[in-house]
Parts: structure tokens; sequence; C-alpha cells
């Protein structure tokens, strides 16, 4: 496999892995799943000049704004992929170590609590929500299953050999 497919498919698993955490952290710990539509909303917006929100449930909706939104979670976490051949380099594929996935995986929580919470109208690091603590230590969670899944990701690769 060429890098770019390597990194394309580390970040569809990875993010995959992610979406699964989500789903069963709402029978785990009563926390909904993760409403992807409302970052293509936000992103819908910034096409038209806006790019921060009091509170994006109450921006109007755009057209597709779902799929907007699920092709940029994957692409987004296809990005953190190849930070993480970019930082470690094609061996790290040779031999997949936990420690700098998990390092990538929570590094990219600072996209969320610098860019995409205040944008949306939660505030840095989530700020302005009903409990931001909780918020905080869910996208601390939810970008090490990141991490992990990076991790499990390349180790599955290497296993099928087809670096």
């Amino acid at each position: 496999m060429n890098n770019l497919a390597t990194i394309v498919v580390m970040g569809i698993g990875a993010t995959a892995t992610m979406d699964l955490w989500g789903i069963a952290r709402k029978p785990l710990l009563g926390v909904p799943v993760p409403d992807y539509g409302l970052v293509g909303r936000w992103l819908g917006h910034m096409a038209r000049g806006r790019f921060r929100h009091d509170a994006i449930v109450t921006t109007s909706p755009i057209r597709a704004e779902g799929i907007i939104g699920w092709t940029a979670h994957y692409v987004i976490g296809i990005g953190f992929a190849a930070l993480l051949i970019a930082l470690y380099g094609r061996a790290w594929l040779q031999n997949p170590s936990i420690g700098p996935a998990l390092m990538v995986g929570i590094g990219t929580v600072a996209a969320p609590f610098l860019l995409m919470q205040p944008g949306m109208g939660a505030g840095i690091a989530a700020a302005r929500t009903k409990n931001p603590a909780s918020a905080r230590v869910q996208s601390l969670l939810t970008h090490s299953v990141f991490g992990v899944g990076l991790y499990l990701t390349g180790l599955a690769i290497q296993a099928t050999g087809s670096l």
C-alpha cells in the first residue's frame, strides 16, 4: 500500500473506532451519540461567511448538513492519521506502538476545544455548556479512543503485510 492509501485506511479505521465508542457510550455512560450534522451546519455556515454561533442547535439548518458533517468527520480523521505518520514516520507503521498513537489522539482534542466548540457556541473547552467538566472528559476519552484506533489500525495494516 502506498503512503496515501495507508493514511486513508488508518484515518478511516481510527475514526470508525471512535464512532463505535460514540455508540457504546450511550448505554454505558448515558452520553448521547454525537450529532455530526451540527458540524456540517457549522461548516456550511462558514461557506456563507459565518464562523461563530451562539448555539449551533438554534442556527438555521443547511442543506445536506449530515453528509457534510460526516464527510468532514472522516476527512479530519484521515488528516490526523497523516499527522501521526508525519511525526513518527513510516517506521511507526512497521512497528506500531501505542504511545505515539495515543499522544496524537489525545493531542487532537485541541481541535474541538479551541476551534469547534467555540465556533459552535459551546465556548473554549466547552466552558459554556451545562457541565463543562463532563464535556471535557468526554472529549478527552473520545480522542483517546481515536488514538487507540490509530494503533489498532496500524497493527492491522502491519499484520496484513500491506505496507
